[in-house]
């Protein structure tokens, strides 16, 4: 049976393929990368580590990259952008929205790609003073695990069901996939509450 065929039989009973998307997480050759600073390390409080990465979102028309920042401790996503391209600004532009937004985390965690390794994401976190750059180790998924687990849900639950097929559905099922997980959504390793109870209510008793 050639490719064609299979395509179209594919087509008529609407079947979506899910394969490996884009490596992400290769870094720039001579890319200075930093220790993994979350081993060990009891996470008791929001804003105490963020975790920051990209995943790709597929469509009719080529390829498409969320970026998400999620809050390790309350699991609360403190900012995203979706972009067609994978330009470093793409990563800065949505960690200044975040900290003008909530603050300055003490540790931000990514992988080592390419995007985590240049200069303007070394030089904007460095210039926080008090924030500390973690990465993971090479070939270490599972260091990031908070932000992976959120893109897992969101891929499961909403856009493999929706199969968006422009950048404006991507976007409107991003932004409502968002509202619902942080604030209507609860998980277990909170006594079933929702992100954003755990984020702001921390907040409120520590004021």
């Amino acid at each position: 049976m050639g490719r064609r065929l299979v395509k179209r039989y594919m087509a008529e009973m609407d079947i979506a393929a899910f394969y490996p998307g884009p490596n992400l997480s290769k870094r720039a050759r001579e890319a200075r990368t930093y220790p993994y600073l979350l081993r060990n390390l009891d996470i008791t409080r929001p804003n105490q580590v963020w975790s920051i990465d990209i995943s790709y979102i597929g469509t009719p028309n080529g390829f498409v990259y969320l970026t998400a920042i999620i809050d390790w401790h309350s699991r609360f996503i403190v900012g995203y952008t979706i972009s067609n391209t994978l330009q470093a600004d793409m990563v800065t532009r949505v960690i200044k929205n975040a900290v003008r937004k909530y603050g300055k985390p003490e540790i931000i965690n990514s992988d080592q790609g390419s995007q985590f390794t240049s200069k303007e994401y070394i030089e904007l976190i460095q210039s926080f003073k008090t924030t500390k750059i973690s990465m993971d180790g090479k070939g270490r998924a599972t260091d990031n695990i908070a932000i992976e687990r959120f893109f897992r849900s969101f891929k499961w639950e909403r856009l493999y069901l929706m199969c968006p097929e422009t950048v404006i559905e991507v976007k409107l099922i991003t932004k409502e996939y968002m509202n619902t997980y942080n604030y209507h959504r609860d998980h277990q390793r909170h006594q079933y509450r929702t992100p954003a109870e755990i984020f702001f209510n921390h907040e409120k008793k520590v004021a």
